[in-house]
């Protein structure tokens, strides 16, 4: 131990940093496992056939399976996704309220992406009037619930939000619906339908994950790099100070 002397300060340092990079590390590798097996479970539902609607009530876990619905869309309550972007545009996603008919239950239908070239003008959409059949996947977020999120002082339809939950449009439309959104397939009813599953995929955080390692692995070189060099220093200041005392 003579000849490694850190200091006190940077071993108090290090004491403290050391553990926080090593556990960011070890929680972008967690992060990077779920973000796997979300995709891999994705990927096995979007597969599969769609199921009945009459079957999706009874799901205890709806999360990305397909559906098959039969019914028409609800154009005067339309909802407008803001800030969502594809190739590098700004736009909206278009969400209108699905009465299926074979269950009577309401869906919130993600029918898919639209251009926003000018703020001041919404964008246009057309909606179906007759009956529709279209395959949809739930989407059911991995992070926090959304939230409805529109001026409460206006009535105006189509309404700007930026995020939505579908419980509480229903109750304020005193509708009997889906607690979850449904996102439309490619379609004649949709619009652009490319959807990201996750917004940061597992190699971002396995690439994360290495960075906080390296930080570490460097933070603790550093440690006995500075501790070999104050001992090496303080040693030949030690033999100068004998030999003049001589």
């Amino acid at each position: 131990m003579k000849r490694f002397r850190p200091g006190i300060v940077p071993t108090i340092v290090v004491a403290l940093l050391l553990p926080l990079l090593v556990s960011l590390g070890f929680w972008q590798l967690s992060r990077g496992a779920e973000k796997s097996a979300l995709l891999q479970s994705y990927a096995e539902r979007r597969a599969a056939e769609p199921m009945a609607s009459t079957a999706l009530q009874h799901t205890q876990d709806p999360a990305f399976r397909r559906v098959h619905l039969y019914g028409q869309f609800d154009a005067e309550h339309s909802l407008l996704l803001d800030n969502r972007q594809r190739n590098g545009k700004v736009g909206v996603e278009l969400l209108q309220p699905f009465h299926d008919q074979a269950t009577g239950l309401w869906l919130l239908v993600n029918r898919g992406w639209l251009p926003w070239p000018e703020r001041r003008t919404p964008p246009q959409f057309k909606t179906p009037t007759e009956a529709q059949s279209i395959d949809a996947w739930v989407y059911v977020s991995p992070g926090a619930t959304f939230q409805l999120h529109a001026d409460p002082t206006t009535s105006t339809w189509p309404k700007l939000i930026t995020a939505v939950e579908p419980g509480k449009l229903w109750a304020s439309l005193n509708r009997e619906g889906f607690a979850y959104e449904l996102r439309e397939e490619t379609g004649p009813a949709s619009y652009q339908a490319d959807w990201p599953v996750v917004a940061m995929g597992p190699e971002k955080h396995i690439a994360y994950a290495v960075q906080w390692f390296a930080m570490a692995i460097a933070l603790l070189g550093l440690f006995i790099y500075l501790g070999w060099h104050n001992a090496k220093e303080k040693h030949h200041g030690s033999g100068h100070e004998s030999t003049q005392h001589v």
